[in-house]
């Protein structure tokens, strides 16, 4: 009894322990998968230079990219929650391989929106598998493991002005090539997780299963948890519009205001996305300290007034300004995914196809939409209606407050 007893201990330990090296990795990958995602509006500028591209058809290139990386997901979820899959990982960034050389070679726009739907059909594939991997890893450090994982992802992001400046400025389109060189390692990285995950499926299986019952909901809370998981989706939607904005059209924006070249545009895109990056790794502490509804609500109000003032901003203002309204939007980042992992618990892929997918990118609709706004009323309008969006963000305090989720889940 006493074996037994010690084995159980060091049975709970094992899963408690948070595996840094697994975590680190993980988020590499998403590092490597979203820096190849961010490729695509990175080649906006040139694209509308070399193909002579509207407003609107850079917009239905990220409709393309975001409708197949995002809305996807959950169905993906969904099914890799009953089974899961690790070599979907690496199959599905094949998928990415064959779109980066699509991309680079493709003569016309239809060409162009085919290329990207492969690209986004291997980030749909990754996200909740990753997502997954991030949560077996964790331990019992859910909040950090859901940071380091997604900080990967928004570190990617902010390398798309770079990208533009330094790759697709002096070398054009064929400067996508590089990047198959990227997905070729991320592949790699992700064989090796796959064999890691497939030996904890197989560990998890041989576990002593407990008889732990299932926590009943009453009608009451279940209606709280569908109100509350529709109102957060809305939120993260608002979010994505606000993010799809900034980085797919505020760098022609500024062109126009300030004469800048596209390199000198894309430093400021650049500002934005690594200190949206940095927020996010930021949010995850700071919502166990202050709690995650709380960081959901600062995250969106805390931003409203600074992005109201953005659009009459100097140069050297607005190159603050962005960097602060960065920081602070994209904090609420990886809490979105931790609170509505307690809302529905035991579902990790479906909630990350609903957050990370479904609701950031339905940012997809808003560049489509913010793309045929530009063409006909100007990308000061739009820009306009882009800054007022945090504003949504007082709908968060109708979220249940994170003791009402405790109390629930019992």
């Amino acid at each position: 009894m006493a074996m037994q007893a010690h084995a159980k201990q060091q049975n709970v330990q094992t899963q408690e322990k948070t595996l840094y090296r697994i975590l680190l990795i993980i988020g590499f990958v998403h590092l490597l998968n979203d820096a190849i995602q961010a490729l695509v509006p990175a080649m906006f500028p040139i694209l509308e230079q070399s193909m002579g591209l509207s407003f609107t058809q850079l917009g239905i290139i990220a409709f393309a990219l975001n409708i197949t990386s995002s809305l996807i997901q959950p169905v993906i979820g969904l099914y890799t929650d009953k089974k899961p899959s690790p070599y979907a990982l690496p199959i599905g960034l094949c998928f990415t391989f064959f779109g980066v050389l699509g991309l680079a070679f493709a003569p016309s726009f239809w060409y162009v929106v085919l290329s990207v739907i492969f690209i986004g059909l291997g980030s749909a594939t990754f996200h909740p598998e990753g997502s997954r991997v991030a949560y077996m890893a964790a331990g019992k450090r859910r909040g950090m493991a859901q940071s380091i994982y997604q900080v990967g992802g928004n570190a990617g992001q902010a390398m798309a002005p770079l990208i533009t400046a330094l790759i697709l400025v002096p070398l054009g389109q064929f400067g996508a090539i590089w990047f198959t060189i990227i997905a070729a390692l991320a592949i790699g990285l992700l064989v090796y997780i796959a064999r890691w995950y497939s030996a904890q499926i197989i560990a998890i299986a041989k576990r002593p299963q407990t008889n732990k019952a299932a926590v009943k909901l009453s009608p009451a809370h279940r209606k709280m948890v569908v109100f509350a998981i529709c109102l957060l989706i809305f939120l993260v939607f608002a979010r994505s519009w606000f993010h799809a904005g900034i980085t797919n059209f505020f760098a022609f924006y500024i062109i126009e205001k300030f004469s800048l070249t596209i390199a000198q545009a894309q430093g400021y895109i650049f500002v934005f996305l690594l200190a949206g990056a940095i927020g996010t790794f930021a949010g995850g502490p700071l919502a166990d300290r202050f709690g995650k509804r709380n960081m959901i609500m600062l995250s969106m109000l805390a931003s409203a007034p600074l992005a109201l003032v953005l659009p009459y901003a100097s140069p050297i203002a607005t190159y603050f300004l962005l960097g602060v309204i960065g920081f602070i939007i994209l904090s609420s980042f990886s809490v979105t995914v931790v609170y509505a992992q307690v809302l529905i618990p035991g579902k990790i892929g479906t909630v990350s196809g609903l957050i990370i997918g479904l609701a950031f990118g339905m940012g997809a609709i808003g560049s489509v939409a913010l793309g045929w706004f530009a063409d006909h009323f100007g990308l000061t309008n739009t820009m306009l209606f882009t800054v007022a969006l945090p504003l949504i963000g007082i709908l968060s305090f109708f979220l249940p407050a994170d003791q009402k989720l405790d109390e629930m889940n019992g």
